[in-house]
């Protein structure tokens, strides 16, 4: 026996073929550009990150009636299962069951001679035909002595902790859409909130222009631009509000709900929009991404699993142990089914098998499981390096886009201080001055707005996607019918075909210099009745006109400008 065993031993392993490894991928780097923090972001709670109500109220809607996590919540549950039935393959498999039959045994053949001459104990022949019933137990069990079957189990259970990860995953990413959908509606409402003040004071520059025309002092061509300036932003007002019907719709569909109001703050429960501030950002060091981040975590359990893989494919070149036992009853007559020993039956059986010639696809099996492996390796170090990228571009737009709206800040202050200027002027009709200047102006500063909620909106949504990549926006993952698989196995070693990427220590946090934060931003001046508008003076029509106030602009028919000898 041991003779055989060691000839079989011999001849399988000469037909392993030698695999390829891996080639290594690029270091970690220590710091993030030259700066490390003592914390981390992305171990910070959603809940506290996030410090607005209403925005974790969608988070908390979007987990439960999201459909993409409800599709990864079955796909955890398949894992799951999974890894129970690879989990029960190294066990023993024992199985019962019970039978009848009856058979006519030929007089001409060995069996039918033999029970025609043999006799029963008590003297009388066997019946013919030949009753038979049984009841009996079967056994049959692999032999993990490879631990073939146990590398598989553990495969199993690594994917199911893989696509838990995978759930969080997408649930960062989801908090981060949402988030960033949630302050573009506040950017929306902010757009709407300038737009009614920029069209209120063009509404004012345009009775000055009608009561200037009325006596002599401009012409229609004045009127008619300052009404084209109000209709377009009028227009342009309605298609923000189309915009803000689209983005509450998306945010509604993430939640899994039907096209709705979103509720959001307003003006009134958190500061102005251009001060709105959210959690300090810490970036601490990249190594914390290899436990921060889930789909890192998820690409080094598919890593492990894939080494697992490997482990299981070749022990199929070995010889497999097989025993195979049974045990029960046997007799043609009922009444002696369960005497004992006389209608006890049971047999034993092993079986040593190893695979000698055609091991063609044994070894494509494993030369198949090593190329996923080198892909799972090179997956790994992709999703490294890519959340590596992803933290340093995103934590240098939080930085550039600070400093930006403190410029444009300073931008808005001189444009504001620019139209009081050309409004007073041109109301007192001072020479020099037309409505031109006040025109431009007021669209000057219009723009600058606009694009100062656009900064704003795109500094917020560089903050969240950072705090995202850092791997925060992890929420808990709800309650499913998920069976506990027992803790992870302890040995779980790859398979020496080239070097894995290692996962480092975190390294002791010294004095480490920390990210240096932008500057406190200073809120911009009100606009409209409470702002700087509100210091011009009161236009006062000519003696005789009546001052009932400036009527609202009508639509009717085009004018038409008056001849050159009325103009003279």
């Amino acid at each position: 026996m041991a003779i055989a065993c060691s000839l079989l031993l011999v001849l399988s392993g000469c037909a392993i073929p030698k695999l390829h490894p891996a080639k290594p991928g690029p270091s970690l780097p220590q710091d993030f550009n030259g700066t490390t923090t003592s914390d981390n972001s992305g171990q910070v709670p959603t809940t506290e990150f996030f410090n607005d109500p209403k925005l974790l109220s969608l988070f908390e809607q979007a987990l439960v009636g999201n459909q993409q996590l409800r599709i990864l919540a079955q796909n955890i549950e398949i894992a799951n299962n999974e890894a129970l039935r690879r989990r029960g393959a190294y066990l023993p498999f024992l199985s019962f069951g019970s039978g009848a039959s009856l058979t006519k045994y030929s007089q001409y053949t060995l069996e039918g001679a033999d029970n025609a001459q043999d006799l029963l104990p008590n003297g009388s022949n066997f019946p013919a035909p030949l009753p038979d019933f049984m009841a009996a137990a079967d056994v049959s069990w692999q032999i993990d002595i490879w631990r073939q079957l146990r590398y598989s189990r553990n495969a199993a259970a690594l994917r199911y902790l893989g696509t838990r990860d995978g759930w969080n995953y997408v649930v960062t990413r989801l908090v981060a859409e949402i988030a960033e959908n949630y302050y573009q509606l506040m950017a929306l409402d902010k757009r709407i909130e300038n737009l009614n003040t920029i069209i209120s004071l063009q509404e004012r520059s345009l009775g000055v222009a009608r009561f200037r025309k009325e006596f002599a002092r401009d012409t229609e061509l004045g009127v008619q631009r300052f009404l084209a300036e109000v209709r377009k932003n009028q227009s342009q007002m309605l298609i923000t509000n189309q915009t803000i019907i689209q983005v509450e719709n998306r945010i509604n569909f993430l939640c899994g709900r039907y096209p709705q109001r979103v509720d959001r703050a307003s003006a009134k429960s958190i500061p102005a929009f251009i001060d709105l501030d959210l959690h300090a950002l810490s970036v601490g060091v990249p190594s914390q991404l290899l436990r921060n981040r889930p789909d890192i975590r998820q690409a080094e359990r598919e890593l492990e699993a894939a080494g697992l893989d490997v482990n299981v494919a070749r022990a199929n070149f070995y010889p497999k142990l097989i025993i195979t036992a049974e045990v029960g009853y046997d007799a043609f007559n009922p009444k002696y089914l369960f005497l004992t020993p006389e209608s006890l039956i049971y047999s034993v059986a092993g079986g040593l098998v190893a695979p000698l010639v055609n091991k063609k696809a044994i070894q494509a099996d494993y030369l198949n499981a090593n190329a996923k492996q080198l892909q799972a390796i090179y997956d790994y170090q992709r999703t490294t390096l890519n959340a590596f990228t992803e933290v340093f571009n995103r934590m240098t737009k939080v930085r550039n886009y600070s400093h930006s709206i403190e410029l444009k800040k300073q931008q808005l202050i001189s444009l504001e201080t620019a139209v009081d200027v050309a409004s007073n002027l041109f109301q007192n009709a001072r020479p020099g001055v037309d409505y031109m200047d006040v025109l431009f102006a007021q669209r000057d500063l219009l723009e600058a707005r606009l694009v100062t909620i656009d900064t704003k909106l795109e500094q917020l949504s560089a903050i969240v996607d950072t705090y995202q990549a850092l791997g925060g926006g992890q929420l808990n993952l709800p309650d499913q019918p998920l069976t506990t698989i027992g803790a992870r196995p302890a040995t779980m070693a790859l398979p020496v075909i080239g070097e894995r990427p290692p996962v480092k220590a975190l390294p002791r946090i010294g004095s480490v210099s920390p990210v240096v934060a932008p500057p406190a931003l200073k809120p911009l001046p009100p606009t409209g009745p409470q702002g700087p508008a509100a210091q011009i003076p009161a236009f006062q029509p000519p003696a005789g006109v009546p001052a009932e106030g400036i009527p609202a602009p009508q639509p009717g028919p085009i004018i038409q400008r008056p001849p050159p000898a009325d103009d003279k």
